[in-house]
């Protein structure tokens, strides 16, 4: 069986639901270099979109521009509703992941601009951090220092799905002027709870990778390459998301 705790990737993600076979692949077999291929393009396309909102906004002491809400609301917005889609219609993939992927640059370089500007050099160390998260665990998934058992995805599946019931409680709570204490503050508790959060997303890479290897092995169509990179970018950008809240956990 294939889990992952990334909505993007599930276990029935290659097979059709009716038969439970693998879909067709007329238009030729999904690869992995096919997929990292496609990774790398929509890294690009995201550090694209992410530099030309950076530059666009200004932060300063009285606040920030006007079209930072813009960039901000619109690229998460934006980026929502192309990974539902992409999610939704696994076929659409070749054209909603790379419109996913220049919406949630736009978002990206709006946040990346507001951390920055109140801590300096904080995007750097978690650019880093997150690439540098990304290559080790590769290189201990391929090595087989990490494996995908069964338990080990049951395990990061589950706190996964904790820490979103969590996230959505404090966004339900914060509409009714609600506070949730401690996990989102600069104190020990909020600091071990991003540290726990950034273990959570960085091991999702781990079933990530798993998933796509066994997506290739069972010759799931060519458009799959574009889903499986889709899927991988989910991760990274909630793993530097939290690299950032982490950081700034530190520097407060």
């Amino acid at each position: 069986m294939l889990r992952t705790g990334n909505p993007a990737l599930k276990e029935t993600t290659f097979l059709d639901l009716s038969s439970g076979a693998v879909v067709s692949r007329d238009g030729g077999a999904m690869t992995l270099n096919g997929t990292v291929h496609r990774t790398a393009l929509l890294l690009f396309l995201a550090v694209l979109t992410a530099a030309f909102a950076w530059n666009s906004v200004d932060i300063g002491a009285n606040g920030v521009s006007a079209n930072f809400g813009v960039y901000l609301w619109g690229g998460m917005i934006g980026g929502l509703v192309f990974a539902f889609a992409t999610i939704f219609k696994p076929a659409w993939s070749p054209v909603t992941a790379p419109l996913y992927a220049l919406f949630e640059g736009l978002f990206l370089g709006a946040i990346s601009a507001l951390y920055d500007a109140r801590f300096n050099g904080i995007v750097l160390q978690a650019v880093m951090l997150t690439m540098g998260t990304l290559f080790a665990l590769l290189f201990a998934y391929r090595s087989g220092l990490i494996k995908a058992t069964e338990n080990f995805k049951l395990g990061v599946v589950a706190a996964t799905g904790g820490i979103a019931l969590i996230y959505l409680a404090t966004i339900a709570l914060s509409f009714f002027g609600i506070h949730v204490p401690y996990i989102h503050e600069s104190g020990l508790v909020g600091i071990g709870f991003s540290l726990f959060v950034v273990v959570v997303a960085a091991l999702n890479l781990v079933l990530d990778f798993d998933f796509i290897e066994k997506g290739v092995e069972q010759g799931a169509p060519k458009h799959m390459e574009w889903y499986g990179a889709f899927g991988l970018m989910v991760t990274l950008v909630w793993l530097y998301v939290e690299f950032l809240r982490l950081l700034g956990k530190l520097r407060n």
